[in-house]
């Protein structure tokens, strides 16, 4: 019972700040301006950790390295406080592994998210600057699919599409985790 009550607090953090984090990288890399209500929270979300980081790590180019390093230190973090929960036995070497499919994890599911809330947001036609920013983030995701699937009756049906995909992910990125477990 201690173990499921860790591991939900845990998660529910670290996949906070992670999903932060990966959403600064993508927001970043799309060349989104953080001048938004999404990109205001990210930033007073993970300031703390990111500015001093990039002393040590710059941004290079698109990417931001400072950003990337953190949620990979905070999924590690977490799986380490869970390894020692469990009392520390054997299998430390799977950890930062474990915390490499952790963070995937949390990427594919972070995209879910923006997906759900991208199809609803089409469906009532909300236009306020956070429906332009999901869009922007959603869109270079659904175009490649959109050249591929047709229309029916002009209904758009790649967002279906990519949350199917993206819940094939996660079930083989399941089964890869658990693998990992000795």
């Amino acid at each position: 019972m201690l173990y499921q009550i860790v591991s939900l607090l845990l998660n529910v953090a670290a996949g906070l700040l992670c999903s932060a984090c990966l959403l600064r990288i993508y927001m970043q890399w799309q060349r989104i301006p953080f001048n938004n209500p999404i990109g205001g929270l990210i930033f007073a979300f993970t300031d703390w950790g990111v500015l001093p980081l990039r002393r040590i790590l710059p941004t290079w180019g698109r990417w931001d390295w400072a950003s990337l390093v953190l949620a990979a230190l905070v999924e590690l973090a977490q799986y380490v406080l869970l390894w020692l929960v469990l009392g520390a036995g054997a299998g430390w070497q799977w950890l930062p592994w474990l915390a490499v499919c952790g963070l995937v994890q949390v990427a594919l599911t972070l995209m879910i998210g923006l997906l759900i809330v991208y199809a609803v947001m089409s469906w009532v036609q909300a236009h306020s600057p956070i429906s332009v920013v999901i869009a922007r983030l959603c869109e270079p995701l659904l175009r490649p699919l959109r050249r591929v699937l047709p229309q029916l009756g002009g209904l758009d049906l790649s967002p279906l599409v990519l949350l199917v995909l993206l819940q094939v992910a996660l079930i083989v990125l399941g089964h890869v985790q658990a693998s990992l477990l000795p």
